[in-house]
């Protein structure tokens, strides 16, 4: 049996430091101790088997949990327990047990390799005493900043409290004024309805004369190229020059359908021509006019009146009378639109303040803070923004559009403490892959700011964030009893 070795008990104390002698089998923690007891024989800690208790730690696995070799590698489910004094005890996996590397502090682990291992318990265990005075520090200064947020938190609530029910007060005051704003724009809507049809009517009456002037010039013209032999009339024979006007699809314009398109009659004048004729055969008409080049005169000519027939074709304005309903309904719209464009901006921002109001900000509301403002942080290549409980997004250093990372889903901490994390969630799909999300980490912090983000699996982003919301009053580590084992 590899023998006992003496260790001691250090109670650390604000004035020295007393040691108590602790003997023990290598590889036992003190906690341990009480079941290595070398008057009597050891049973493996599982309750499996008893043995004489020399077998302990004699570089021969007995106990299925290894228990009978604390300080040896025969077993491999054993643990050895450095216990590093002046830094922090631990378990190692027996199989590190005089194996050449150091990973005891205090050179433990190494009692019978032959490496010679320096002990750097001192110098980690100094190293642990800044980092936790450090950030008992950063956690007194944070925790006092958090009780003025807590403070601020609470005011603003009732501040939004207040706002809130002037704004509901208001909302009432609001609903009346879009009613009676409804109704003088409904009242002023009716006059100038009436108006306009009575000159939208007299307009479109006005337009048919036009039409059928045009119609009556456009076959007086056609008859006039028709009547080739200038008699007054257009006979059987002028109209059979035209074979577009063929009913049968023979590609001839026979007497008999010719006959038939001038009524059954022989000729006819310019009078029954223009009534009745012209508006049989105009639609496959083709004038022979159409042939002949225009001059650049008559072109110029020709455009400029189809110009000013598209001007008199627009609707002339409105008489003074009619203006001035037109002028009256579109006041009592414009302020019926702008009380409603109001009414709709004060629910939204009811809506506002009833979420915020209700909104978990943590036990005591020290994360309202958060709530309208972002954090930025400055990559080599991307330029990532927090706004808390709104969203996360991302964009290249030089400009572009932002990249959703994630919107606000829920808290997302361990049962415990659900606010040390947040979940930002259906952001921008990936090509090919999953919507983009983020996990925000949160700790204690003097300051509130993002300070880092790395992108750990493939659209799933991790936000490391500190905020003095999150900080706990801390203890004094000078006037604490520490405890170590020897």
């Amino acid at each position: 049996m590899i023998g006992f070795i003496r260790h001691f008990s250090l109670l650390l104390f604000p004035l020295g430091i007393l040691a108590v002698e602790v003997k023990r089998p290598r590889g036992v923690s003190l906690l341990n101790r009480p079941f290595y007891d070398e008057s009597k024989p050891f049973t493996c800690l599982d309750g499996s088997l008893t043995i004489p208790f020399d077998q302990v730690n004699d570089d021969y696995c007995d106990c299925k949990d290894g228990s009978d070799e604390p300080g040896t590698a025969a077993c491999p489910n054993g643990r050895f327990h450095c216990t590093n004094l002046g830094y922090k005890p631990q378990y190692l996996p027996s199989s590190r047990v005089n194996d050449g590397i150091c990973d005891c502090c205090d050179t433990s682990d190494e009692y019978n390799s032959g490496i010679v291992c320096e002990n750097t318990c001192r110098e980690l265990g100094l190293q642990e005493k800044e980092s936790l005075l450090h950030m008992a520090e950063v956690a007194k200064v944070g925790f006092t900043l958090k009780k003025q947020l807590i403070e601020e938190a609470k005011k603003m609530k009732e501040e939004n409290k207040v706002k809130l029910a002037e704004l509901q007060e208001g909302k009432k005051s609001l609903i009346d004024q879009v009613e009676t704003l409804r109704a003088a724009k409904d009242a002023a809507e009716i006059p100038e309805k009436e108006a306009k049809e009575v000159h939208e009517k007299a307009w479109e009456e006005r337009k048919a004369v036009v039409e059928l002037e045009k119609e009556r010039a456009k076959a007086l013209e056609i008859f006039v190229e028709l009547d080739a032999d200038e008699d007054g009339v257009v006979s059987i024979g002028e109209l059979q020059s035209h074979t577009e006007l063929d009913s049968d699809g023979d590609g001839v314009l026979s007497e008999a359908e010719a006959q038939a398109l001038l009524g059954d009659v022989s000729h006819v004048e310019v009078g029954i021509f223009q009534e009745i004729v012209w508006h049989t055969i105009k639609d496959k008409f083709k004038s022979e006019d159409r042939f002949i080049r225009e001059s650049p005169e008559e072109y110029i000519r020709t455009t400029q009146a189809t110009k000013k027939e598209d001007e008199e074709e627009k609707m002339p304005l409105y008489d003074e009378h009619t203006q001035n309903l037109v002028e009256a309904a579109n006041r009592a719209r414009s302020a019926f639109e702008a009380a409603e464009r109001s009414l709709r901006e004060m629910e939204d921002s009811i809506r506002d303040l009833e979420n915020e109001i209700t909104f978990d900000f943590g036990p005591s509301g020290e994360f309202a803070y958060l709530y309208s403002q972002c954090y930025e942080l400055t990559t080599n290549e991307y330029v990532y923004r927090l706004c808390p409980f709104h969203r996360v997004t991302q964009k290249q250093k030089g400009g572009g559009a932002e990249t959703n990372l994630g919107t606000w889903g829920s808290w997302s901490g361990p049962e415990e403490n659900k606010f040390t994390s947040m979940k930002y969630e259906h952001g921008t799909s990936c090509w090919q892959g999953p919507n983009r999300s983020t996990t925000v980490k949160l700790s204690c912090g003097k300051e509130t700011a993002v300070t880092s983000t790395t992108e750990p699996s493939r659209c799933e982003y991790l936000m490391e964030f500190v905020t003095p919301a999150l900080c706990e009053e801390p203890q004094d580590i000078d006037n604490s009893t520490g405890h170590d084992e020897l």
